[in-house]
C-alpha cells in the first residue's frame, strides 16, 4: 500500500500565532505532501513497496539510493514534529522532566542547549532531543536525516530548522522561531516516545 499524508493532530491555524496557518498550508499542505508523493513513486513496483517507513528509509541509505533517502526520511520526520507540538503547550512533568533534569541541569538548561544547538545547525537540518541507553541527549541532523539512520539515539522530540519551517513568520530569523517553537512543545508527546520502541513513536507508519 502506498504511504498517505497523516492529519494534523490540529488544525492548521491552531498553532498561530506562533507558527501560523499560512506556514502550515506551505510546510504541511505542499512540502510535506510531496516527499509522501515522490516516496510513493520511488519504491512503487519495488521490493520495498509494503515495508515500513522506517524500512524504507533504512534501506535507501544503504542502498545509497539518496533521492529515496531524502524524501522518505522527510515524510517521518515530518510526521514526527507534528506530533511534536501542540496548541497547548506547557513545561515537561513527570518522568520526563525528571531525565531532562539529570541530564541536563535543569528543563531552562536543558532550553539553553537545544536552542544554541538549533541556531548552530548550519543551513538545513533538524534539532532532536533523543534518548539512548537510557540517557537523554541533544544530536543534530543534516538535510533529511534523522537519529534512527544514523544509530544514535530514539527521537523524542525534534525541531525542523530548515528554513521553509518559520520563513513566512520569522523570515530569517531562527532563534525568534525557536523562541516560539517552545512555546508549543507537546511535552505530553515527548514523555510518552520515552516508553515507545523507535517503530512505535508514530502509529501511522508501523
Amino acid at each position: 500500500m502506498a504511504f498517505s499524508l497523516p492529519p494534523l493532530p490540529y488544525d492548521r491555524g491552531a498553532l498561530a500565532p506562533h507558527i501560523s496557518e499560512e506556514t502550515l498550508n506551505y510546510h504541511y499542505g505542499k512540502h510535506h505532501k510531496a516527499y509522501v508523493d515522490k516516496t510513493n513513486a520511488a519504491i512503487e513496483g519495488t521490493d520495498l513497496e509494503g515495508k515500513t517507513l522506517i524500512e524504507v528509509f533504512k534501506a535507501a541509505k544503504q542502498k545509497g539510493d539518496q533521492g529515496l533517502f531524502n524524501n522518505s526520511a522527510q515524510v517521518w520526520n515530518h510526521t514526527f514534529y507534528w506530533h511534536g507540538m501542540t496548541p497547548n503547550g506547557g513545561q515537561p512533568t513527570g518522568d520526563i522532566a525528571a531525565k531532562i533534569d539529570e541530564a541536563f541541569g535543569s528543563f531552562d538548561k536543558f532550553k539553553e542547549e537545544f536552542a544554541s544547538k538549533g541556531a548552530g545547525n548550519f543551513a538545513s537540518g533538524w534539532t532532536w532531543l533523543v534518548e539512548k541507553d537510557g540517557q537523554l541527549a541533544i544530536v543534530n541532523t543534516d538535510d533529511a536525516s534523522n537519529p534512527i539512520a544514523e544509530g544514535t539515539g530514539k527521537p523524542l522530540l525534534t525541531m525542523d530548522v530548515w528554513e521553509h519551517a518559520y520563513y513566512l513568520d520569522r523570515q530569517n530569523a531562527r532563534p525568534d522561531y525557536i523562541d516560539h517553537f517552545f512555546q508549543v512543545v507537546n511535552w505530553e508527546f515527548v514523555g510518552e516516545c520515552l516508553g515507545k520502541d523507535e517503530a512505535d513513536l508514530i502509529p501511522e507508519f508501523n
